[in-house]
């Protein structure tokens, strides 16, 4: 445990400079994007070249870039994402009550990738190159080919529109009616987990068929240990230290493509804040985004890290 403490001390130390990194690459992206913050503060006001140059100045914004980023640097650590020049309101009470829900469908959707990708992958390695492995693999081929939106505008027609099954769109929060709130979240949930589920399943597949062949499951077999122990209690843990470590970049997908999703069902999470930033030429929206976004894949990556560790003893002691 204690290499264990050791190592993850060196992970979080290794998060400060890639964090600066990803600061400072989002305000170089804003600040040399086309949108003004200042006349996007004043949109549609016609504001004088006075009005303009006073808001600059009071912002900082004629600093040299240098000062610019440290000031940006310090809001931040404070947590001041800046005003949005829409609604007036603080950027981080806008990004922090739309996240919930873009947690809610991510953490949703990686369950459900994750259950198909076992079930999938341990079968198919289970019955390799038999019917049950043959039908998974297409399965699995068709799902990776098949992108997020797609199968996303599919589920509305067939199962929402067609059959009435579930909603094709709206937010119900679980506060009110744990069963609107499922209802209203599998789709998107299914939608942006299938890609992720099939990748996942040839992986887990391919890992599994590598571990059954090894000789102590042949041994343990032999020895009259029934397959499913052998496998439920050794082959799994052994296999999934890879899967494991895709499954952290693939979370990365699923708070990507969030975005499109809840665009695509009109879900108020962040990917529809963005997606109106945009549109409503709101900078610093898009930018405390794009931050979030960035900075809960960085922490998603250092947990997946974590349980890499906890289950790789051979990786911990290389590490120590």
């Amino acid at each position: 445990m204690t290499a264990v403490l050791r190592i993850l001390l060196r992970r979080i130390a290794l998060l400060v400079p890639l964090m600066l990194g990803i600061v400072l690459f989002v305000f170089l992206v804003m600040r040399f994007s086309d949108v003004d913050p200042a006349s996007a503060f004043f949109q549609g006001a016609n504001p004088t070249p006075e009005q303009l140059h006073a808001f600059r100045e009071e912002h900082g914004l004629l600093d040299p870039l240098p000062v610019r980023y440290a000031a940006f640097v310090g809001d931040l650590l404070h947590g001041d994402m800046g005003i949005s020049a829409l609604t007036r309101e603080p950027v981080v009470d806008q990004v922090f009550t739309a996240l919930p829900l873009t947690l809610q469908l991510t953490f949703l959707g990686l369950g459900i990738a994750v259950v198909l990708a076992l079930l999938g992958g341990v079968t198919a390695a289970i019955h390799r190159d038999r019917l049950p492995d043959q039908l998974i693999r297409v399965v699995s081929l068709t799902g990776v080919a098949a992108p997020g939106f797609w199968l996303a505008l599919l589920m509305i027609q067939y199962l929402a529109v067609d059959r009435g099954w579930f909603p094709s769109g709206g937010y119900i929060n679980p506060a009110d009616s744990f069963t609107g709130w499922l209802k209203t979240m599998t789709l998107p949930a299914l939608a942006l987990s299938l890609p992720v589920a099939a990748q996942l399943t040839r992986i887990v597949r391919t890992a599994v068929v590598e571990e059954l062949d090894k000789d102590y499951v042949r041994t343990a077999i032999g020895s009259g240990l029934p397959p499913r122990v052998v496998v439920g209690r050794n082959v799994l843990r052994n296999a999934l230290v890879n899967p494991l470590t895709v499954l952290g970049l693939r979370v990365g997908y699923l708070l990507g493509g969030a975005v499109v999703i809840e665009t695509i069902f009109s879900l108020p999470g962040m990917g529809k804040l963005m997606i109106d930033a945009v549109k409503n030429g709101d900078p610093a929206v898009v930018q405390g985004v794009v931050l979030t976004t960035a900075a809960g894949f960085v922490v998603v990556n250092l947990v997946i890290d974590i349980l890499y560790l906890l289950v790789n003893p051979r990786l911990r002691e290389a590490n120590r």
